[in-house]
């Protein structure tokens, strides 16, 4: 991994705000920054009254064998391995900037494709699920179809672990509640996402979402990914569907090649968080 810059809390930290379905994202260029981040700094820029607010954090580094190299950190200050809609929002970005119409970028997944999708859509390629209990991780053997949990939800492993619960009426659920209860099941050792969905149509699934390290959030990339996996493994859905999520709707296709999500990003702004803000935190 490239080596993070010193730091230097008398230098303004530029950065810039992006989103994808309302799943919202600070994003700091590394290859430009006088700053490396710290889990007391993602915090603090994560804390939405008193520092700028975000879903996840995402760092931006040069590759050496990719366009980009990325690392995502939490609200908490926890890292994350996959973060779905950063990928695509700084994938859009470096398209804009290069004139390119793909990209390739390396997080701890792995090595993801992102290209232009037409109509400002953009695509990443979020890899194959893991399907196998030691790979989703979760703490022993079992069937990761059909976990020994009350309402047997689903496994994924999507780089970060995924519990899905398909219920008669997602809106219905009180998220806030049973998505902390669910995060830090003890069959999940590095915690876990959760989604409660339903069908709509063969094609089509509502779902909400709680992040590991975050709490509600109006959308997730790989969450959205690990929905469609689950549902399809159920015989709920086909492969290719498109999902509501609070934020909006996105499209996902489970393909031989990996699991294809597609949606909007949005830049929102660039700016600088102040030296002030920095002192004590680096």
């Amino acid at each position: 991994m490239p080596r993070m810059p010193a730091n230097t809390p008398h230098t303004p930290l530029r950065f810039e705000k992006m989103h994808g379905l309302g799943n919202d994202f600070v994003v700091i260029d590394a290859r430009d920054a006088a700053h490396a981040v710290t889990p007391a700094l993602a915090r603090a820029l994560g804390d939405r009254h008193r520092g700028v607010g975000f879903d996840q954090l995402a760092v931006i580094e040069a590759g050496e064998d990719t366009d980009l190299t990325l690392t995502f950190w939490n609200a908490d200050g926890s890292t994350s391995g996959a973060c779905g809609n950063a990928t695509r929002c700084i994938a859009r970005r470096e398209m804009e900037r290069t004139g390119a119409s793909a990209v390739t970028l390396r997080t701890e997944r792995g090595v993801l494709h992102a290209m232009d999708a037409g109509n400002g859509r953009t695509s990443v390629n979020m890899g194959a699920p893991q399907l196998d209990w030691q790979s989703v991780p979760l703490k022993g053997a079992c069937d990761t179809l059909n976990l020994p949990i009350d309402g047997a939800p689903v496994a994924t492993g999507m780089g970060n672990p995924h519990c899905t619960f398909f219920v008669e009426d997602a809106d219905a659920v009180n998220l806030a509640t049973l998505g902390a209860k669910f995060e830090r099941h003890p069959l999940f050792p590095q915690r876990t996402n959760v989604q409660f969905a339903h069908v709509i149509d063969t094609d089509h699934l509502r779902m909400r979402v709680w992040e590991r390290g975050v709490g509600v959030t109006l959308a997730s990339g790989s969450s959205s990914c690990a929905v469609a996996v689950a549902a399809a493994r159920r015989g709920l859905t086909g492969r290719k569907v498109r999902l509501t999520l609070d934020g909006g709707d996105i499209a996902v296709e489970w393909r031989d090649d990996g699991v294809w999500m597609t949606g909007p990003t949005a830049h929102v702004f660039t700016a600088e968080v102040s030296p002030a803000f920095l002192e004590g935190l680096l």
